[in-house]
């Protein structure tokens, strides 16, 4: 079944205008987040991120282009296309002298009823059923976060937006965020996960958009933009020589090298093909196997392409 595009932005911009000079804080942003993927909306602190959370929760008034979710113009159907989205923006507000429970059942209050058995699964969803009678002002910074989404799940939303979830966790508490998320995403959430931190969008995410001083300049599958299953990288004896006994095979796309590394791009189902030949020309084969490039070797290769496309301009 073909998924459809539960947030897509046109020419999405927006400047601020200060006492010295005019703020280009989102340049031309458009994306598209297919549904049930977990996206990851991945930029530096400074980036244009939160503007553009504020923009989608129509927090923030755009300056030019247009945002539509689930199919329809933000602008005109905003209140009813908003129902069906909730968001962990940081500094949730909760009552420190409140239970988790509590805090649940008041927040459920505002919405205008309370269903205890919901408040049930959403605690037992980020792991605070046994907590949920505590004092929220006793949880750690990872359980109130956790609090913080189990409130954004209780009007059980098609689309969550999540602002920086991991900001000043912990090791054991970006791991429990983490298993949330992906827990979503097997429900069929679709999973907006903005964030700086590089390991923690490639552990999660199969969409990703890199944003860089308000301006997308790359996106796409996790999977294809890193070329996973399609890099190889080798051990030989000779570098040099493997080198040269490939450069002229057609069905190969890049071949790069290092002091101790080859690195071919080509078809995953030639992968064997190219060991043979390589093993025919007398080279030895010490080492073999899916290159493991990183969303970080990406994402720095991307930020200097930027640059010096910006320097020729």
């Amino acid at each position: 079944m073909e998924r459809g595009t539960v947030i897509r932005t046109c020419g999405l911009t927006k400047h601020f205008n200060t006492a010295r000079r005019k703020i280009l804080a989102v340049d031309n942003l458009n994306i598209e987040v297919p549904q049930g993927s977990i996206y990851g909306f991945l930029g530096p602190n400074g980036s244009g991120k939160t503007t553009t959370i504020g923009m989608l929760l129509g927090l923030i008034r755009p300056s030019a282009g247009s945002i539509e979710l689930f199919g329809q113009d933000m602008g005109r159907e905003s209140p009813k296309l908003l129902e069906r989205t909730s968001s962990v923006l940081e500094n949730s507000p909760m009552y420190p002298y409140l239970s988790g429970r509590d805090n649940l059942e008041v927040f459920a209050r505002m919405r205008g009823a309370v269903d205890h058995s919901k408040i049930d699964e959403v605690l037992d969803i980020v792991g605070l059923a046994k907590r949920a009678g505590s004092p929220s002002r006793t949880y750690s910074l990872g359980m109130r976060q956790r609090l913080s989404i189990a409130l954004a799940l209780l009007s059980d939303p098609e689309l969550v937006i999540l602002d920086e979830p991991t900001n000043g966790l912990d090791p054991s508490g970006i791991i429990d965020i983490r298993d949330i998320i992906r827990q979503l995403g097997e429900q069929g959430k679709t999973i907006f996960l903005s964030s700086h931190l590089l390991h923690e969008v490639e552990q999660v995410c199969d969409y990703v958009a890199v944003l860089n001083r308000g301006r997308v300049i790359a996106q796409g599958p996790v999977e294809e933009l890193l070329h996973r299953g399609d890099r190889l990288e080798m051990k030989v004896n000779d570098i040099n020589a493997a080198s040269l006994a490939l450069k002229d095979v057609s069905w190969i796309s890049t071949i790069e090298t290092d002091d101790e590394y080859l690195y071919i791009t080509a078809d995953e189902a030639k992968h064997p093909d190219i060991n043979e030949m390589l093993v025919r020309s007398g080279i030895k084969v010490f080492e073999m196997k899916k290159s493991s490039n990183s969303l970080e070797d990406f994402f720095l290769g991307a930020i200097e392409e930027e640059h010096q496309e910006a320097g020729n301009a």
